[in-house]
């Protein structure tokens, strides 16, 4: 992403201002990926390198990526709301997006920590082409089930989220998890490694859509 890629803006959210931003290609887009940012109350923002990263990885693949603040962040306006009305946030700025890209293009959520746990919940109130949560924080929240292709990586020494209480959410849905041996909750050092590996399982799915 270059500087010139990146449009900051504040728009009409349900707590009133939202700070959004849009690193949109110079062509029509392959779609939209709306990307969330970890827990508020820990100093997570839009521009948190887990969440930069993973917005520059859709950039690369032709996507708009759309990164916000939640409630109570940034310029956004509002108190942290415990996942409730972050939701309702996301929805905010998913439907800017679309009114900006169009309603038929195709949806990514993706979400880092508290932010997979708010795109779970997301997913269940439109349609969506894939996910990729990074370090989702199910220990913490209640985050819902998710497609059987959801792209889920975490780091095998996480502190925050244990590896064990993933691993726990996704036994029952049969869901595999990318692990990063020796990685904790941040990705510290590898977030090249991260982009890669999103970017790797996002070609090898179009490559299965291509042969099918």
């Amino acid at each position: 992403m270059t500087p010139r890629s990146t449009e900051r803006e504040i728009i009409a959210g349900p707590a009133g201002d939202l700070e959004v931003v849009t690193n949109a290609p110079a062509t029509a887009p392959a779609g939209i990926a709306l990307i969330a940012h970890p827990l508020p109350t820990e100093g997570g923002t839009l521009d948190n390198k887990v969440v930069y990263t993973l917005a520059k990885t859709f950039f690369t693949l032709g996507y708009a990526a759309i990164r916000f603040n939640f409630r109570g962040v940034g310029k956004s306006k509002g108190a942290f709301d415990e996942g409730n009305g972050e939701i309702d946030d996301a929805l905010a700025a998913l439907a800017h997006a679309r009114g900006r890209f169009g309603n038929d293009a195709p949806i990514v959520l993706a979400g880092f920590s508290f932010g997979s746990f708010v795109q779970t919940r997301v997913a269940h109130r439109t349609a969506v082409e894939r996910m990729v949560l990074i370090a989702p924080a199910v220990n913490r929240f209640p985050a819902e089930r998710v497609p059987s292709d959801t792209i889920v990586v975490h780091g095998e020494e996480d502190d925050v989220v244990p590896l064990g209480d993933v691993l726990t959410w996704a036994r029952p849905q049969e869901l595999p998890i990318v692990v990063f041996p020796g990685c904790g909750h941040f990705f510290h050092g590898r977030l090249p490694q991260l982009q890669r590996v999103v970017a790797g399982q996002w070609q090898k799915r179009r490559d299965v859509a291509v042969a099918t």
